[in-house]
């Protein structure tokens, strides 16, 4: 065994690797896009034998991962938090389905929502779906969690979601490896009728998921991460989760020797020694990182008397952000560090808001479109996507007016417009637009709905770090033309100063057409030109090589 320095998700793929996976599917989203990255990186620094790809969008990805475990081998999928959303329909059924090969669905979750839309907690999906949940606490237990999450998928039959936290995906920490172990060989499972979910079919199957339950709660009670430690009857009590173990290590340090303990780290929730805990303590505090997901659960939502249960229901914690080390301090009436104070530092160090890079196609897509706008008569608004371009919400720009979730900006636009608003804009990034734009596109073609759609098509998805894009440039039209769109209301313009005039004429022509029109600002991104270069070329030998096989 060799020890090495290692992020959270660098643990994560570590741990696949070295755990037999023979696939990995993944769409890039902070805080989860380094576990593929690191993946792929190792695969080709080792030449190793693993499959994968960045996939379309995640429920895409789960549904590859399905059909890798369906066919015996063992598969990991990535996403964030609000990926597992997107993924919801193929997660709760793979649940009732089983799995064959290991399937480990990691989700990473963004208390504090630093780069998200929510702070959702995906143990609630786990809850939901029926299946365990392993949430690791350091970098270590990312890296056995993830490994062992393998063996319980096989051994139990059921897809495992290990759920990770910001803090613990984004910091560093020395994890000690494990010798690697060979791959499943490709089998398919020989009862068809499981990954078959017609109703009669469906009915068994979720029977058997059932009937799974105790084996798994009896799993999760026998689990040396849920380490019940009772120093005496009477002491209050702490029940911790995940991360937030090692933030209450570092507020109360040797004073936790004056308390009962009980963490956890793997889900179901050990009820039988939380009933333990409870009968030893006067008082239970739970310290979890999201949602008062077991603090609800334990407590019947607040509505148990039974013993004082304290969290973040009864405000005894924060119920937004994460948590930090001081958070808990303050919860136990311990004094915090006072924060490092230089004089005249406030005077030269200002805040700086975000903003789009220098040189941003983007900016000047929004340059023309508020010139525009400012020549119309009435309150014109522009539905806005996830992505880089959602800083065009900020100043200087503030050109556009929402922004919901990934995809729905043209759907918002179909909606407005429907609702008598006219002229209806959206902006969407191309990454975006094959993400989850195309459905919605094909609506607004049936409908013909009056509604301009900008797609702005940078060839990357820049946000998360510069991953491939499935389409871009004549593929993006081909795309737009083939749902539907009429070619001649399909129009490429050059986000450039110099080429602003016609980019504002084209706006104007389109504004004139009562009906869908689609102009497609197309420029590539300055910060990843390098890349962009190296993918497409990639995209060209692929091609090449696939006309020649032929």
């Amino acid at each position: 065994m060799s020890k090495t320095i290692l992020l959270g998700d660098e643990a994560v793929a570590r741990a696949a690797i070295d755990g037999g996976v023979s696939v990995a599917y993944a769409y890039p989203g902070t805080p989860s896009t380094e576990i593929y990255q690191t993946i792929e990186d190792l695969v080709k620094e080792q030449n190793l034998d693993v499959r994968g790809m960045w996939s379309t969008n995640e429920k895409v990805a789960l549904e590859q991962a399905v059909g890798a475990s369906y066919a015996g081998r063992r598969v990991l999928v990535a996403m964030k938090h609000v990926g597992l959303n997107v993924a919801a329909d193929p997660f709760m059924n793979v649940a009732i389905t089983g799995a064959h090969g290991g399937l480990v669905i990691v989700v990473a979750d963004d208390p504090g929502m630093h780069s998200s839309q929510n702070e959702q907690d995906s143990r609630y999906f786990a809850d939901f779906a029926l299946v365990p949940c392993l949430e690791p606490a350091d970098q270590q237990q990312c890296y056995d969690f993830t490994r062992e999450a393998f063996d319980l998928s096989e051994q139990l039959q059921v897809p495992v979601l290990v759920r990770l936290v910001t803090r613990l995906a984004h910091s560093r920490a020395q994890v000690k490896l494990a010798a690697p172990r060979a791959q499943n060989p490709a089998n398919y499972v020989k009862d068809t009728a499981r990954f078959t979910l017609i109703p009669s079919n469906a009915r068994r199957a979720y029977a058997s998921l059932i009937d799974k339950q105790l084996p798994l709660q009896a799993y999760s009670e026998a689990h040396g991460a849920n380490a019940l430690c009772l120093r005496g009857t009477g002491l209050p009590g702490i029940l911790v989760s995940g991360l937030a173990w090692s933030y209450l290590q570092e507020a109360l340090g040797d004073k936790l020797d004056g308390y009962n303990l009980l963490r956890i780290g793997m889900y179901p929730l050990p009820m039988a020694k939380i009933r333990q805990l409870l009968d030893a303590s006067s008082e239970v505090l739970v310290v979890e990182e999201g949602y008062p997901f077991i603090e609800r659960l334990i407590s019947a939502g607040g509505l148990m008397r039974e013993k004082t249960i304290r969290g973040k229901l009864t405000g005894a914690l924060p119920r937004t952000g994460e948590l930090t080390p001081d958070v808990i301090k303050k919860c136990f009436g311990l004094p915090t560090a006072a924060s490092l104070q230089i004089k005249g530092l406030a005077d030269v160090l200002v805040g700086r808001p975000p903003s789009m890079c220098d040189k941003c196609p983007h900016t000047d897509s929004y340059i023309a479109i508020n010139e525009v706008i400012a020549e119309l008569t009435g309150d014109v608004r522009v539905m806005g996507d996830i992505g880089c371009y959602s800083l065009g919400f900020l100043e200087p720009h503030q050109a556009i007016h929402a922004c919901l979730c990934m995809g729905a900006s043209i759907g918002m636009a179909m909606g407005t417009a429907h609702a008598g608003m006219n002229p209806s804009l959206c902006v969407i990034g191309d990454g975006t637009f094959t993400h989850s734009g195309l459905a919605p596109l094909l609506d607004a073609a049936k409908d013909n709905t009056n509604i301009k759609v900008f797609i702005l098509d940078n060839s990357i998805i820049a946000m998360t770090g510069g991953q491939p894009t499935s389409a871009t440039d004549e593929e993006v039209v081909n795309l737009v033309a083939g749902l539907g769109v009429p070619r001649a209301h399909i129009r490429i313009v050059e986000p450039t100063v110099h080429k602003k005039p016609h980019t504002v004429a084209t706006i104007h022509e389109e504004l004139a057409y009562v009906g869908l029109s689609v102009i497609i600002a197309r420029r590539i991104c300055i910060t990843y030109a390098k890349e962009i270069k190296i993918n497409k070329e990639l995209k060209e030998h692929q091609l090449d090589v696939a006309v020649v096989s032929a």
